[in-house]
């Protein structure tokens, strides 16, 4: 009997159990319904501008990053003007007893003077030689068969020769040789020689060695890939990912690298510009390293022109972080941005214009669009600067749209501005309820340029599913706000796996590898949304406070698409029913898409071990038509692209 009441006990409680799980599973789907009215009367356009970039040179984005510069320190600059100088990451080859180098100010170059004397103390040296080596940005990515151009200048008052090669980190394997012969002269010398790779090693160095006692100086030693994007020194698989997100502007060089922690250490635009070799770089002391400027303002806008994107020039409006210029003495920052602008739209036969043209661009690049500084708004000269300048510009070029620091979104602005800056970096759920931030938004006065939003901190990791998810919910608000936000742009774009100096990023590199984190992934659905039409889309389900949407119809190649963008943010799957009404055509399911981004866990994330971690997913949607059933996952990011019989777009736009 006994066993016999324990039992029956057991079966009510598994039944019970049972009852509790079936439960739970059907409560782990739930419902709702997004109607989306497509008709042009209540159609909008999206302005041409809304989804770009922006780049700082934070992480070692540029130098070390995009920039295909593989020497680190090539003019032996960093340590400033004071000798000895800083030469780091240069070492030698060899010992003390048998090699000797340190800085001087013997370069020819008169805007950075500091040069590497290198004096050989061996009368029997070692095999190879002893000298200096360079192991570039933590190694340089040398690989089989690939041209990599050295440029170096090089003098000696006795006839000497020298040894270049490139070779692996510990200089055991040797991937490519070449002997170079100085003559015996007080003068210069520059030298130029290709050197092809015979075998790959992703960690080489640069080095240079003799086995002839004597002195050498060296000074501005480079070496490029030949095969950088267009020829213009970019770094080929870097570029295409970005080219993948059809940037529709550039906002460059910063961010905090515009104001640095100092004015003497700002970025300083005239000092970026004519030959590499006269570029004397500066220390970026936000970040924290030295940057030669080889990426200077005339490389970006060559970039903008290349991804086809707009420029947007951040300029320092003579504020840092911890000094500034007063208003009485900002005029000679005036003239100098607007010189600036001159280099980048002058005609050929101007003063600046003459220079770009000097560098192998004579038509002018067509700069639009300029920030006055990088949140400085509240600083004691802020206004009065900023003044300064709009007055200035407006007068030399009605046409340019001017961004003000300070943040219009929620009250007036007090000054005059055709766009102002919105910036917001916080945690996942903060950002994705900020999706109606720009409901409350007046519709009169300056547009908002979100130049730079993120997901950050605890729930960011090194760039979540999660933090994406967020994101991509405070973007599809974006988009239907759209008559009163022109831009907006993710930061930071790209970090070097070797300096994560701020996580997360879109885009995480070695010298060698590269991968998209779930945030580079998202942007990918928006890529079409500039210049597409906005319908309106309303989601009805109790469960409506973890979904977000948008509508949009979109063309390519002839071909029109009403796209349906979703994200669930939260934990149970959703059945979703889609209606669409107002087509202007029928709906063709063979050539439309789902696509999803989602995981198994919301805190995943991509690597270089497993960089297809968290990406989207395409198949084919087989049920496409004007009302239909589609699942969403938990935690997920989907996109419908439903393919339109007929051109809908024209008549619309």
């Amino acid at each position: 009997m006994g066993s016999k009441e324990v039992f029956l006990p057991c079966l009510l409680l598994l039944f019970c159990l049972g009852c509790k799980c079936l439960a739970s599973e059907l409560e782990a789907t739930q419902t709702a319904t997004l109607k989306v009215d497509a008709s042009s009367q209540l159609a909008r356009k999206i302005p041409d501008t809304l989804f770009g970039m922006f780049f700082e040179e934070i992480n070692h984005a540029g130098a070390g990053g995009i920039w295909a510069e593989l020497v680190s320190n090539r003019g032996f600059e960093t340590g400033g003007l004071h000798t000895p100088s800083n030469i780091d990451p240069w070492s030698i080859i060899g010992d003390d007893s048998s090699v000797f180098v340190a800085t001087d100010r013997t370069s020819c170059f008169s805007r950075n003077i500091i040069a590497l004397r290198m004096e050989v103390l061996c009368d029997d040296c070692p095999a190879g030689g002893v000298g200096i080596y360079n192991p570039g940005f933590w190694g340089m990515n040398i690989e089989d068969g690939k041209t990599y151009n050295l440029v170096m200048y090089v003098k000696s008052a006795e006839a000497a020769e020298l040894t270049v090669s490139l070779a692996s980190s510990d200089g055991s394997q040797k991937l490519a040789s070449v002997t170079v012969p100085v003559a015996g002269t007080s003068n210069w010398t520059k030298v130029e020689q290709k050197l092809i790779a015979k075998g790959t090693n992703r960690t080489s160095r640069l080095q240079i060695t003799s086995n002839k006692k004597g002195v050498v100086w060296f000074d501005q030693v480079s070496l490029m890939p030949s095969d950088t994007f267009k020829g213009h020194g970019f770094r080929k698989e870097l570029i295409s990912m970005l080219l993948d997100l059809k940037p529709r502007f550039l906002r460059f060089p910063g961010g905090c690298f515009v104001e640095g922690e100092w004015l003497r250490n700002a970025f300083r635009w005239r000092e970026s510009i004519g030959p590499w070799e006269e570029r004397p770089g500066h220390f970026g002391d936000v970040w924290h390293y030295w940057t030669d400027d080889g990426l200077g303002y005339y490389e970006f806008l060559q970039l903008s022109e290349d991804l086809g994107a707009a420029p947007i020039w951040v300029f320092n409006n003579g504020i840092s972080h911890n000094d500034e210029v007063s208003t009485a003495a900002i005029a000679p920052f005036v003239k100098d941005v607007l010189d600036s602008l001159e280099f980048a739209r002058g005609d050929a036969n101007s003063t600046w214009g003459s220079v770009r043209a000097a560098m192998g661009h004579p038509e002018p690049f067509p700069v639009k669009y300029v920030a006055i500084g990088n949140e400085d708004c509240g600083k004691k000269y802020y206004l009065g600067n900023y003044l300064k300048f709009y007055n200035a510009i407006r007068v030399a070029y009605p046409d340019i749209q001017m961004i003000s620091n300070c943040d219009g979104s929620s009250k007036p602005l007090d000054h005059p501005a055709d766009l102002y800056d919105f910036h917001v970096y916080t945690d996942s759920k903060t950002l994705f309820n900020m999706k109606g931030t720009f409901d409350r938004t007046s519709r009169t006065g300056p547009k908002a340029f979100v130049s730079e939003y993120a997901v950050w901190r605890s729930d960011a990791g090194r760039g979540s599913l999660l933090a994406s998810l967020a994101e991509a919910a405070f973007l599809t608000g974006l988009e239907k706000n759209s008559d009163i936000v022109q831009m907006a742009s993710y930061a930071p774009l790209f970090v070097n796996d070797n300096d994560q100096t701020w996580n997360p990023d879109a885009i995480v590199f070695n010298s060698w590898q590269q991968y998209g984190t779930p945030s580079y992934w998202m942007q990918k659905f928006f890529r079409e949304s500039s210049g597409a039409m906005i319908h309106p889309a309303t989601i009805s389900s109790s469960y409506s406070s973890s979904l977000a949407a948008s509508a949009i119809t979109w063309q390519d190649s002839g071909n029109s698409f009403l796209r349906v963008k979703i994200v669930n943010f939260g934990s149970d799957q959703v059945s979703l029913t889609i209606s669409a009404t107002g087509l202007q055509a029928s709906i063709n399911a063979l050539g439309s898409n789902a696509t999803v981004l989602t995981s198994s866990n919301v805190m995943d994330e991509n690597s270089f071990s497993n960089p297809n971690k968290v990406v989207p997913v395409t198949s084919q949607l087989r049920n496409a038509a004007e009302q239909m059933q589609v699942t969403l996952p938990a935690h997920s990011f989907s996109s419908f692209d439903l393919a339109l019989a007929q051109s809908q777009l024209v008549a619309e736009m």
